[in-house]
């Protein structure tokens, strides 16, 4: 009779660290609800974040102190995160990295070389060491406005924010958490999440406060949050990518323009560059997720392959009363 096996171990994202008491306390003791990939979804400061995360979002809060150089790139989950994060790295980083034989994007998922300080940077150790790190120091994160640590809010750095068209937000993320979840879950069915994500029970949702917290403060301190749209940057990448330059204050030099610098960096990080490449084919981070995850389609309008005309009205009825007045239209 063969012997029994165990059940495989759950990836490290599924996973959840003991957590000091104090915190175990906190986290139940916030409103959960069932969650797309993870079993539980909490709601802190208004938003919801997975169980594990939880660790993250308290010990960034807590320690992180941002420097008057740092580079934080925030988005709504499935908004092109991964895209910008590539295009962020090889801008600033384009000096260290002249050689494009050589780049570290060719061989490093994005997601490797500007972590996430929730869901990387914090989450095993509570107070990382940082200072070996050199200027400009890049992260990223998926925290809301509110939930930014005081020091981001107080210092001078740069808050890069990237969102995405809800329906295609909803449908990408619809996807990656069937591609995450454990198979003793199966897969939750296009109505259950569509259902959640207009409710906000989304991870870093509800969607329209997470977006409209820094369409807000990018209006109010443009020298501090500039605000991207994922369809706009697709449409016109040169444009989108010299604003981003001049932003971050490492403007192309009319040397740069002759030889094409700005193309170079957009034909790196590319959809088809960064897809085909064999880390992003067959690698995975250090958490368990397959880099191939990370990259679908990466286009405008997919969602007309999946929603219903109910679901296209009732969406739409969510964004002019949740934006209504604000300026800002999708």
């Amino acid at each position: 009779m063969a012997t029994p096996q165990p059940p495989p171990a759950l990836p490290q994202y599924l996973q959840e660290y003991e957590f000091s008491q104090e915190n175990r306390d906190f986290i139940s003791s916030l409103p959960t609800e069932k969650g797309w990939i993870a079993n539980h979804l909490h709601q802190y400061q208004g938003f919801w974040h997975a169980t594990r995360h939880m660790q993250g979002v308290l010990a960034s809060q807590k320690h992180f102190q941002a420097l008057d150089t740092d580079i934080l790139l925030v988005s709504t989950p499935k908004s092109g995160t991964t895209w910008l994060k590539a295009v962020l790295f090889a801008l600033v980083k384009r000096v260290h990295y002249p050689d494009p034989q050589q780049h570290p994007l060719l061989t490093n998922n994005p997601h490797v070389l500007v972590p996430f300080l929730e869901l990387d940077v914090y989450i095993e150790k509570q107070v990382p060491d940082l200072t070996c790190l050199a200027p400009p120091r890049l992260f990223s994160t998926h925290l809301p406005y509110v939930s930014l640590p005081d020091s981001v809010k107080n210092s001078a750095c740069k808050v890069v924010y990237l969102c995405r068209d809800p329906k295609d937000t909803f449908v990408s993320l619809w996807h990656f958490a069937n591609k995450l979840r454990a198979k003793s879950r199966g897969t939750i069915s296009l109505e259950e999440a569509f259902d959640k994500f207009c409710k906000g029970v989304s991870l870093g949702g509800p969607f329209w406060d997470h977006v409209l917290g820094y369409w807000k403060e990018s209006l109010e301190r443009p020298e501090k949050v500039m605000f991207f749209k994922f369809e706009e940057m697709k449409e016109e990448p040169t444009l989108h990518l010299r604003r981003l330059a001049e932003f971050l204050g490492c403007p192309f030099s009319p040397e740069e323009e002759t030889q094409g610098v700005a193309d170079d960096i957009l034909r790196l990080c590319s959809f088809d560059n960064l897809s085909n490449l064999d880390v992003n084919q067959s690698g995975k981070l250090s958490s368990g997720e397959e880099n191939s995850t990370f990259f679908r389609k990466g286009e405008v309008g997919d969602w007309m392959n999946y929603l219903t005309d109910e679901m296209v009205e009732r969406l739409d009825c969510i964004n002019e009363e949740k934006l209504q007045g604000s300026g800002l239209k999708f």
